[in-house]
């Protein structure tokens, strides 16, 4: 299986190629966040407000830690 490839045009400016985009499942108009990683970069969705509804349901605040508890 050979790697899908892009080219960085004179603007800056990157086209992912439709394949990943398939697989993934972005669209149009989805935000991403560029994490440095060795000499590559990470390209990570960001995920919508909404997305994150109950993503915490059943979280319990009790024997919960912070960094001044920490020793």
């Amino acid at each position: 299986m050979m790697a899908d490839t892009a080219t960085l045009s004179s603007k800056f400016q990157i086209s992912i190629p439709k394949a990943i985009r398939a697989a993934q499942h972005w669209e149009a108009g989805m935000r991403f966040a560029f994490i440095p990683k060795g000499s590559g970069v990470l390209l990570v969705p960001i995920p919508r407000r909404d997305a994150l509804k109950g993503i915490a349901k059943g979280a319990k605040a009790k024997d919960y830690r912070d960094r001044t508890d920490r020793a």
